[in-house]
């Protein structure tokens, strides 16, 4: 029977209530009309299959506490710079315990929100586990055991993602990110963070502006891979002058529990020799993978990567089953929040706002939350040399920011911006220091309405601030070659 001679209880049924899910479900209610359930798991602080809530995973165990967290251990840099200003701050230390307990209360309050947008947008909010049954019909499995049956039109798969572990010997001694943003201790103690991710970036930063002794450990030559070399370069410097300790170039191997309650990692270091690192607490930041696997995707066919279960979507979002869709990062396209967002709205208005809408991927500003924070807009050195044709001006700025002439804080802020050359677009803006997020999302703008050098140049700066660099720029630091056979788009 066709779609046309059934009656469906639901236009929209959501499974996963996290950014993506509820900016669609909320956006086919209230704008367009339509009759959306969204299905969430309770809430709770760390996730498991039985456990998630409202806002997802950036709300209740992403950007938002991390953010929270980043803010707390910065103040241990406001003190220390605080003397060059003539302040002598406190030292009476820090309670960590009283900042985990203001931020859970956050985090519940926001989840709170999260469920009152949906209702008040129409959406119907219902807590349990939804399960895929056939093309049109999702069944929710309650907390008290009752279950329910959903008949709807379409089915919208945005169950997000969930951080993994290395699969090594005592693997299972390790923490992930889910538990680090809920850990009381480890800032009177010790961590090794295993990753060069932005979590893992990250991570060290907060751990260690808290006062704890942070070693960081990854595989390659610098961390945070696929971003713009000399920023890389850039952090990693940052990392060590902070006094986190990191590791390049290694492997781990294995992890044991000690008799004293601590935890000894084994791995081989960039040499091949073996070495042990021991902590009072090993955490893994080495990725995440998508939740698609329990949610009844495989009942009706939907294609999944082999690789790493990935949602197989076309342009549209849709899968392969005409009637199931799936956003955000359980398709594990450019996996950030703003990104899912997109997703979401162009999705509503592609099956309800009779306007077939691709989310855009080009020129999405990124930040990684390390101190001092690196942001990113366009495309980096190597990928412009890569993928583009003709000549490619590269600028570049370094500097001591004026907050630390006084401070005496030995660190300098970075800054580079990429010019197709034929064009005069300016193709690439990457950034390390204070302010860089807030600074690059307004570059994001000027990347994306296709701005040229010619007009960057002819905006007057504010000054005294690090973003009037951004538009004094003269002279090229060096002209590249691109190897590749596009234009900018």
């Amino acid at each position: 029977m066709s779609d046309s001679m059934n009656t469906f209880e639901y236009d929209l049924v959501t499974i996963g209530a996290g950014s993506g899910g509820v900016r669609a479900s909320r956006v086919a209610s209230k704008v367009y009309g339509a009759k959306v359930a969204i299905v969430e798991l309770p809430f709770g602080l760390v996730s498991s299959d039985s456990v998630g809530g409202a806002g997802g995973t950036c709300v209740i165990r992403g950007c938002v506490p991390k953010k929270l967290l980043v803010y707390a251990s910065e103040f241990t840099e406001s003190f220390e710079d605080a003397a060059g200003f003539g302040w002598h701050p406190p030292t009476t230390g820090h309670d960590i315990s009283s900042l985990l307990e203001r931020k859970a209360k956050e985090i519940e309050r926001l989840n709170g929100v999260y469920v009152n947008i949906l209702k008040n947008s129409g959406v119907e909010y219902i807590e349990g586990k939804g399960l895929i049954l056939d093309d049109h019909t999702v069944e929710v499995r309650c907390q008290d055991g009752s279950v329910l049956r959903l008949s709807t039109k379409n089915i919208l798969v945005a169950t997000g993602g969930h951080a993994v572990k290395l699969n090594i010997p005592g693997a299972e001694h390790a923490i992930t990110s889910d538990e680090a943003l809920v850990l009381d201790k480890v800032a009177r103690e010790s961590i090794v963070i295993v990753g060069g991710g932005y979590i893992a970036v990250e991570f060290a930063g907060i751990f260690r502006g808290l006062g704890a002794e942070v070693h960081l450990m990854y595989r390659a030559d610098f961390p945070l891979r696929k971003f713009d070399n000399e920023c890389r370069t850039l952090v990693a410097e940052n990392l060590l002058k902070r006094g986190v300790q990191t590791h390049s170039g290694c492997n781990p191997e294995r992890i044991e529990r000690l008799p004293d309650g601590t935890y000894a990692l084994h791995y081989r270091n960039m040499a091949g020799e073996n070495e042990t690192i021991v902590a009072a607490t090993i955490m893994f930041a080495t990725g995440r993978k998508p939740n698609s696997k329990g949610i009844g995707l495989e009942n009706v066919g939907v294609i999944m990567n082999e690789k790493n279960g990935a949602v197989c979507v076309d342009e549209y979002s849709r899968t392969n089953v005409p009637s199931i869709f799936a956003i955000g990062d359980v398709t594990d396209r450019m996996n950030l929040t703003p990104v899912a967002l997109m997703e979401g709205k162009a999705l509503a208005a592609t099956l309800f706002g009779g306007d077939s809408t691709k989310p855009d991927y080009e020129n999405v500003p990124s930040a990684v939350f390390c101190q001092p924070p690196l942001a990113t807009v366009g495309m980096t050195e190597e990928e412009a040399i890569q993928k583009l044709s003709g000549e490619i001006d590269v600028y570049v700025s370094k500097f001591r920011p004026m907050r630390n002439t006084l401070s005496g804080r030995d660190e300098k802020t970075f800054m580079k911006m990429l010019v197709h050359v034929p064009t005069a677009r300016v193709i690439g803006c990457h950034m390390v220091g204070p302010d860089a997020a807030e600074i690059m999302q307004g570059l994001g703008v000027a990347l994306k309405c296709k701005a040229t050098k010619q007009q960057f140049d002819s905006c007057v700066g504010i000054h005294p601030s690090a973003a009037e660099e951004w538009v004094t720029m003269s002279a090229p630091a060096r002209r590249v070659l691109g190897q590749g056979r596009h234009q900018p788009v």
